[in-house]
């Protein structure tokens, strides 16, 4: 066992024993200083080195070598099987290290083993998890196979059969595409069809060893070219007829879309709070630049629309972080709302990310297209971070597991909901274990958005800012009331897949709602923390301004101390080289 901590409940730790916010602290360290400062030419992992092995298509070996060293694996396997994944926001903030230097590097090292185990965490065996778990801990790497490009996020209708036979075991017959790793990989979990009928019981799921199988039976197809991570190995497989134990189903047969729908809710929640890192070095990237280049004689950083730009950006990382944080921590706390929770954060935080790369773009000018040199690392992030938004968890998709929900919501929870726990709002907090058997498809609560009505009495209105948050929220509180109207009155078509453009577009506001009431909620706590920007009223105001204007809403005016605070923030984090999301947290460079 690598770490051991009692969860929420239990006895207290012994005396001298560092607590989970210590230990994700020192581990976050740990990874800074292995891999060392990006911007140094001579560190085998600068981002100068990483774009060589992008333009070569490669990934990086100097990376994975020290990711090696470090055992990232263990942070992918629970505490209960070893390792040291104990929570699912403090692995977020772990994985930020690698992605904000290569996000590449993150999917490709270990970000894909994280999906596949999710599944054997959720629903495997005793047998199932040690073995899994020994893979990752002595360095291999386990791919999750969902695709098939004929079908795309249309699960129930994916063809890969794993064919029951008389002895209990299963035959593969068919492909798989766009898989990462699977060249690679020690085994593969994979989404098989185990009955001909159609419908939602007719799939299962498979833990497949690659030492187990017939080699005659099945190949590894071409690799892929692609635009973005080029230094992923994403390729293929195929299967004819290759014999499977009884022993690799996870679960139960005809149980799968069901497994892989609840192993979405975790990666749904983590992913997206990952690649907060790539955009966090982009950001850093321009304000280099702005501050380093002149214009019109004055450097860019003096030129207004740059500096809301900048300050825009910055405001894009806090609110993608505050619904982050939401998401995970409700994994945790509300493991039978995270459903709706994680597709919203899968669905907003990628669209916000990317909206700000683009803006930012702007700022750099001609560079922007530039793919070597001092800036060269924002144009590899900005090609790479809309992978985020495709694959088996796209955006499409998780707008589509909102909508049929948003009825429910409507009827049941909104407005009579208690409101979260102040420990989904609170950034450093211990939990207690991933409670993976409690995920459910959906439960008809949401205090994530009761949380919002519940802080409108409760907001101070002294300061202008604070008058700002207050009005803002008032605003949302309606909003919410116009989605419970149009949610409640959904025709049966529009609740499913196939709904209309209109029903989308519910979807995408209320996902902006959420990620309102996180940003107040992270606000709330932070009054009495010892961060004293986050306790400043300032950045609350501020990214909620710009979440009402997405909105279509016309906000109350912002104060020119909260844009002028939020800029001053900017400038102090780049200077004291830490990080732009909610942890302000010390970086290599």
């Amino acid at each position: 066992m690598l770490i051991g901590t009692a969860p929420q409940g239990a006895p207290a730790r012994p005396a001298g024993e560092p607590g989970q916010e210590e230990r994700v602290a020192a581990r976050v360290a740990e990874l800074e200083h292995k891999l060392g400062d990006p911007t140094d030419e001579t560190n085998e992992v600068s981002y100068t080195r990483l774009l060589q092995d992008d333009e070569a298509g490669k990934i990086s070996v100097a990376g994975e070598r020290i990711l090696d060293e470090a055992v990232l694996n263990a942070d992918f396997v629970p505490r209960a099987e070893g390792g040291r994944l104990e929570r699912i926001d403090t692995l977020v903030r772990v994985m930020r290290s690698v992605f904000r230097r290569d996000v590449a590097l993150g999917l490709g090292y270990g970000v894909t083993s994280f999906m596949a185990g999710v599944n054997v965490w959720t629903e495997g065996d005793a047998d199932q998890r040690a073995r899994f778990a020994r893979i990752l801990l002595d360095g291999g790497k386990v791919s999750v196979a969902y695709h098939e490009l004929a079908h795309g996020n249309d699960f129930v209708r994916n063809e890969f059969e794993a064919r029951p036979q008389d002895d209990g075991g299963f035959l593969l017959h068919g492909e798989k595409q766009v898989i990462n790793n699977a060249d690679r990989a020690a085994a593969w979990v994979l989404f098989g069809r185990t009955n001909p009928a159609p419908g939602s019981r007719s799939h299962s799921v498979f833990f497949a060893e690659r030492d187990g199988l017939d080699a005659s039976t099945y190949r590894v197809l071409p690799r892929y070219d692609t635009v973005g991570v080029r230094g992923c190995h994403l390729t293929g497989l195929h299967f004819d007829d290759t014999p499977l134990p009884a022993s690799a189903l996870v679960g139960e047969t005809g149980k799968g879309v069901e497994l892989a729908l609840r192993a979405f809710q975790i990666t749904r929640s983590a992913v997206p709070g990952m690649a907060l890192g790539a955009t966090d070095t982009s950001l850093r990237t321009v304000v280099r630049f702005a501050l380093g280049r002149q214009l019109y004689r004055k450097s860019v950083m003096d030129i207004p629309h740059a500096k809301a730009t900048l300050s825009a950006a910055f405001l894009d990382l806090l609110i993608s972080d505050s619904l982050s944080l939401a998401a995970t921590r409700a994994v945790h706390l509300l493991p039978e709302e995270t459903s709706v929770y994680a597709a919203a954060t899968k669905y907003l935080v990628p669209k916000l990310l990317t909206e700000a790369m683009h803006e930012l773009s702007i700022v750099l000018g001609a560079r922007f297209y530039v793919r070597e040199g001092e800036f060269g690392i924002f144009q590899k992030h900005i090609r790479d971070l809309p992978v985020l938004s495709l694959g088996h968890a796209g955006s499409a998709a998780c707008q589509a597991t909102i909508i049929p929900q948003l009825p429910r919501l409507a009827r049941r929870a909104w407005f009579t909901d208690d409101p979260a726990p102040a420990g989904l709002f609170r950034l450093r907090d211990d939990l207690g274990e991933i409670p993976f058997g409690e995920l459910t498809l959906a439960s008809g609560r949401d205090r994530l958005s009761a949380s919002l009505l519940a802080a409108i009495d409760e907001l101070p209105s002294g300061s202008p800012e604070e008058r700002v948050v207050h009005g803002i929220a008032l605003k949302m509180m309606d909003e919410l009331r116009q989605l419970q109207e149009a949610g409640s009155t959904l025709a049966p078509e529009d609740r499913t897949a196939l709904a209309s453009p209109a029903t989308f577009a519910l979807a995408d506001r209320y996902t902006v709602l959420l990620a309102a009431a996180s940003v107040i909620g992270v606000w709330q706590q932070a009054r009495t923390a010892e961060d004293p920007f986050l306790a400043d009223p300032a950045w609350a105001a501020a990214a909620l301004h710009r979440l009402a204007r997405r909105l279509g809403q016309t906000p109350p005016d912002l104060p020119a101390a909260a844009e002028a605070r939020v800029h001053e923030e900017v400038l102090r984090r780049f200077h004291d080289r830490t990080s732009y999301d909610l942890y302000d947290t010390p970086l290599a460079g």
